[in-house]
């Protein structure tokens, strides 16, 4: 197997975990159940899963009153871009 397979492969993953995570705790947040933690959250956005938990604080509108989701998602997200953009032009900053 390729190794861009793979990578593409994880990243599909975790970023299908990102959204579920975000429906997962939108669903237990309206039934007052216990909740996944911010940090787990914020974790699976930093892991590479930040595309997946956007479109999941989106699509639920989960999260989206909160400054350190609204702004802390986005930046994660443009740090991973700048990251790949380092390491596919092999740029060291």
């Amino acid at each position: 197997m390729k190794f861009s397979t793979i990578i593409i492969g994880y990243f599909v993953i975790v970023n299908i975990a990102g959204l579920m995570s975000m429906a997962i705790d939108k669903a237990k947040a309206i039934h007052n159940k216990w909740r996944i933690p911010e940090k787990t959250l914020f974790m699976i956005a930093m892991i590479g899963g930040s595309v997946g938990s956007i479109m999941g604080m989106q699509m639920f509108r989960h999260k989206t009153k909160h400054n350190k989701f609204t702004i802390g998602m986005p930046a994660i997200l443009f740090a991973h871009i700048v990251l790949a953009l380092v390491v596919y032009f092999k740029v060291i900053v």
